[in-house]
């Protein structure tokens, strides 16, 4: 076995590694850009080495910096995780050529499924049922627009070297097609350096059902159950289940074999995926294979009491499969949620943000969380916005969802947006717990899932007031004399009752309020209502007696700016300041960035008039696309930066007259 390794990752898919790693004794070298100087993967290593500044180019995919840094270290293996070199056919050509093992397939099986056409004409031979399509190698633009009329609408435009929903678009008409054509292949060159395309008819109702293989260099296959990873947005994964929901044992070994089959046809060595489309009457076809490890490995690990990492470091190193298919078992049920820094309420656009506070539920047996980072860490431009992955197991589904919704509810974070409001929705939404799935489940439930909490504002505020003045009161307690009037809230006055003023801000709406305290109790009235309050709060959680009902909530108070946890849902408001300017922020007939990124593309010219909804710009940011489009019909009256410029979020990118004024 390896006695020294490095993983050329970072995140949480760097901390699974060494984590595994470690317990088998082999020590860990660890590769970091400049934005990771302090990161949880670095901290966790034996080693770590600088590979260069933050962009992922100048680091993280510097194959040549990586192999010099396995030589320095006399590191004998590399493990590249997944995304940046984990599908590189060049890096493991590069790697044996320098004796170093690649802790993955060779070269030549990542080549034949590292471009979706090829696989697909792989799988036609090995009589695998494919989606009707075209994987051909012509890619004028008028040969697929052709192709597009023959497969018919809706159709998915993908890219050929894509993964994780990058250079991917659905087409509902021939009259969208050339636009959306043009913008996925350019996603894809950006992401992929490989503007190729593929096109596959658009099942309506799919589900989206892979399956985890592993094969020896001896010739052994198995396959470890499948995966349910049918809940996506923006064509990428949100909640991934195993075993998948509904699927017959006669399904299950029919996909598996065929799964196990098409590996072996192109000599596979180590852990992939294959990915099918599972649709309404039983059928299935293939859609892709992954040659590496996939994001969601965690939950075939908590059915089958395998360590999936532990397989790929003997396999890598020579040694059979551990076990063989016969004695491959399956218990309960698992699922996985990606906890992402994005705001679903705006369409998941990716956020940036300093996790100032961050709590996570307990881990045990039945729950388990896979994170890279800590609290304090940064959430970058840079990098895919994944904060962590939940993962919860139980004996069957229904106690497994329980699970998971109790985990949600305990994971706070603090600082920035997340998505975690929005996985205990899903998770709780009678269609999931119904195992109503498809691909759509987001779009088709999105009153159900978007849908806000009913919580009264004003009681929130009152318990925002206590949270606010029982932080106040730890900060400034005069020690020793538990009965000091400066001990109080409320500006007392000698022999007079004083009501202290506050003002809230929770949205566009600013609220008055006012406190008494009298006998450690507060009379909180907020606008026209009144509350009695009694609190205690220990570090970040207030327990509040409100009007006779027990409450028990956790907060983070930032400056001004305070958010309670409860029951999954959160509360947000700021606490106001008189020097605050009522215009601050405001853009006028600007266009705004949402994100930092970078410019790649100006899609209109000073002086052009635009209707509403037309493309102005295109950013890209991390490694998604997002158009910026006219609000309105107006004129463009001003560009602000040019294709290729970085730009900060809520920079003036485009101003655009309105034909109204």
């Amino acid at each position: 076995m390896f006695s020294k390794i490095l993983i050329a990752n970072r995140g949480e898919i760097a901390c699974r590694v060494i984590q595994t790693a470690h317990r088998m004794g082999i020590r860990c070298v660890a590769v970091y850009s400049e934005a990771d100087r302090n990161a949880r993967h670095v901290a966790m290593a034996d080693e770590a080495f600088l590979l260069g500044p933050a962009p992922s180019s100048e680091s993280y995919l510097r194959a040549d910096r990586i192999i010099e840094i396995c030589k320095e270290s006399g590191a004998q293996a590399v493990h590249p995780g997944y995304g940046f070199l984990s599908e590189n056919t060049e890096f493991a050509e590069a790697l044996a050529a320098n004796g170093i093992t690649f802790i993955g397939p060779p070269a030549s099986a990542i080549a034949a499924m590292g471009s979706k056409s090829a696989a697909k004409a792989i799988m036609e031979k090995a009589n695998v049922p494919l989606v009707p399509g075209y994987h051909g190698d012509d890619q004028s633009p008028e040969l697929l627009k052709a192709e597009a009329e023959k497969c018919g609408f809706p159709l998915l435009l993908k890219a050929i070297a894509g993964g994780g929903g990058k250079g991917m678009r659905v087409v509902n008409g021939l009259d969208e097609f050339d636009a959306a054509l043009s913008a996925a292949q350019r996603e894809a060159q950006n992401a992929f350096g490989n503007p190729d395309m593929l096109i596959e008819r658009y099942l309506t109702k799919p589900r989206h059902v892979e399956i985890q293989v592993f094969c020896d260099s001896q010739g052994n296959g198995v396959y470890l159950a499948e995966r349910d990873c049918s809940v996506q947005r923006r064509h990428q994964k949100v909640i991934e289940e195993a075993p998948a929901p509904g699927l017959s044992e006669e399904t299950r070994v029919a996909m598996g074999e065929a799964a196990v089959a098409a590996a072996k046809a192109i000599d596979y060595v180590g852990a992939g995926t294959v990915e099918f489309l599972y649709d309404e009457d039983g059928s299935f076809y293939f859609m892709e294979m992954n040659t590496r490890l996939q994001v969601e490995h965690p939950v075939t690990e908590m059915i089958t009491g395998q360590d999936l990492v532990e397989w790929q470091l003997r396999i890598a190193d020579g040694e059979a499969l551990p076990l063989q298919q016969a004695q491959i078992k399956i218990r309960g049920h698992a699922l996985e949620a990606r906890i992402y820094a994005e705001d679903p309420d705006n369409d998941f656009l990716p956020v940036t943000g300093n996790l100032r506070y961050l709590r996570t539920p307990d881990e045990n047996a039945h729950v388990r969380v896979d994170t890279g980072v800590i609290e304090g860490d940064e959430v970058s431009v840079y990098y895919d916005p994944m904060i962590a992955k939940l993962i919860v197991w139980d004996e069957n589904r229904e106690q497994a969802l329980n699970r998971l919704v109790h985990a949600l509810e305990s994971y706070r974070i603090g600082g920035m947006t997340t998505n975690i409001r929005f996985l205990r929705q899903v998770a709780d939404s009678q269609p999931f717990r119904q195992e109503e799935l498809d691909t759509g489940f987001i779009d088709k439930h999105s009153d159900l899932l978007f849908k806000r909490g009913n919580a009264d504002i004003q009681s929130q505020l009152a318990l925002a007031t206590c949270f606010a003045l029982e932080n106040e009161r730890s900060d400034n307690l005069v020690k020793g004399d538990p009965y000091s009037p400066f001990n109080k809230q409320n500006s007392w006055r000698l022999n007079a009752t004083y009501a202290r003023p506050m003002t809230w801000v929770v949205g566009d709406e600013t609220h008055q309020v006012s406190i008494i305290e009298e006998n450690d109790c507060y009379e909180i009235t907020v606008d026209d209502a009144t509350f009695k309050v009694s609190a205690t709060l220990n570090d970040d959680h207030l327990h509040a007696v409100v009007n006779g009902h027990r409450i028990s909530v956790h907060g983070f108070m930032n400056d001004t700016e305070l958010t309670l946890f409860r029951e999954g849902d959160q509360f947000k408001a700021t606490q106001f300041r008189p020097t605050f300017d009522d215009n601050e922020g405001a853009a006028g007939g600007s266009l705004t960035a949402p994100m930092n990124g970078a410019i790649v593309a100006v899609l209109v010219e000073k002086g052009q008039a635009v209707k509403e909804g037309d493309a102005l710009v295109i950013m890209e940011a991390m490694k998604m696309e997002h158009s910026i489009s006219a609000p309105h019909d107006g004129v463009v009256e001003d560009i602000f930066f040019a294709e290729g410029e970085q730009v900060a979020e809520g920079a003036a990118l485009v101003a655009v007259s309105n034909e109204e004024d």
